[in-house]
């Protein structure tokens, strides 16, 4: 099974990531590692940093001639900003000037937790890996699983739908028609737009609302739309609370910073309303396989998927620095103080939907690995064949 592990500070040397468990056989090339990069580092309201980062990433392992080998694979993606912070964040030995400590916490950042948490004198820590720059490693990670699962005809693709007060209140009209030609297509078209939205009335009010915010010293926040193509039916399982596809989805989701929220399909209309009108009603015409006029429950069922569009929601909270600063306190005093300012973006929401893209293709890839098994991708596209020929068995008259 695929796992990865992440490490670097924000203002460290270079951010890493080893991944264990992609089989091998898998053709990867540079940009399929680095064109995932890039589209992180864009979106209208970003801050200063990534003016400075050029971000690609050097393979120290786990591939050869262009195809993984079944071993780890390490990734290393340097820090360009680190030349202006070689004695700030020296690693063994202590600077001969003084470095003031940070004592100042940030409402809705790790600062106060961690710092009390690890016993530091100083949030600077904190701020480095708790940082939401550590997500460049996990796209570079994930991007691996994302390779594997186009091969096994399985694609990702995402959109904004919301920007602060900006955005849509029902589905895109464009997005039924993208997703049927595979969620890359709803992906390239969102790519399009510097905010990530699909409809251009929606691009201009999210842009005039970064605009404001910015002007104010304020940050804004918003919901991504993630969409899976291609998924087989049967993947995840109801036996046991940890194989659960839908409760593995929602963590992975929810372990990127500033996300706090989740939903699968439309889950909190669903709540609103009587069961006739939530389940999706199947049909069976000339003995084909059951067809569904809805997806509400947003492709899985019973935490399996069930041959429908994976539909995900994630809900992003503003950053939690503002120009403008909150109230805090100084915890070297113990005295009121405005919370303290790090460089930062105004708005990051079209880069969360690139890194909840990336960070949703291992759960897929491990649920189908756990169906098919198998250690390299002939063998596993072997049986995926084999497995969705049954299902169409199944459905003969």
């Amino acid at each position: 099974m695929i796992r990865y592990f992440t490490a670097g500070e924000s203002h460290g040397p270079a951010l890493s990531a080893i991944v264990e468990g992609m089989p091998a056989g898998i053709s990867i090339a540079p940009e399929d590692i680095n064109d995932e990069l890039a589209r992180r580092q864009r979106g209208y309201g970003r801050g200063g940093r990534m003016n400075i980062e050029t971000d690609t990433a050097a393979v120290l392992s786990g591939i050869r001639f262009g195809k993984t080998i079944g071993s780890p694979i390490t990734l290393q993606i340097e820090n360009r900003d680190w030349k202006n912070w070689t004695v700030k964040m020296a690693q063994f030995e202590q600077p001969e000037e003084n470095i003031p400590a940070i004592t100042i916490p940030r409402p809705g950042h790790a600062d106060l937790t961690g710092m009390i948490k690890y016993g530091f004198q100083d949030i600077r820590p904190v701020i480095e890996r708790a940082s939401a720059r550590e997500t460049a490693a996990r796209v570079a990670a994930c991007s691996l699983a994302k390779v594997f699962l186009r091969h096994a005809g399985i694609q990702i693709g995402s959109y904004v739908s919301a920007i602060g007060p900006a955005g849509e209140i029902a589905p895109s009209p464009k997005m039924q028609e993208l997703l049927s030609q595979g969620a890359a297509s709803l992906s390239r078209a969102a790519d399009a737009s510097c905010v990530r939205m699909l409809d251009k009335e929606n691009e201009e009010a999210a842009i005039a609302a970064i605009d404001k915010a910015k002007e104010d010293g304020d940050t804004l926040g918003g919901i991504i739309e993630v969409f899976i193509t291609g998924v087989p039916l049967g993947l995840g399982t109801y036996v046991q609370h940890d194989r659960r596809l839908d409760a593995s989805l929602a963590a992975a989701l929810l372990s990127i910073q500033a996300v706090k929220g989740v939903e699968i399909g439309s889950a909190f209309d669903n709540a609103r309303r009587p069961g006739s009108q939530v389940h999706d009603e199947m049909y069976v015409e000339d003995g084909s396989a059951p067809v569904r006029k809805t997806n509400r429950a947003g492709g899985i069922e019973g935490s399996m998927s069930n041959g429908q569009v994976i539909h995900l929601r994630a809900a992003m909270k503003p950053i939690a620095t503002l120009m403008s600063p909150l109230h805090s306190f100084d915890l070297s005093s113990m005295e009121a103080h405005l919370s303290h300012i790090e460089r930062s973006d105004t708005c990051a929401v079209p880069a969360c939907s690139v890194i909840a893209e990336a960070v949703v293709a291992p759960i897929l890839a491990n649920a189908l690995l756990e169906k098919t098994g198998g250690d390299h991708l002939e063998e596993i596209l072997e049986r995926l064949n084999a497995y969705k020929a049954s299902i169409a068995k199944q459905f003969q008259a």
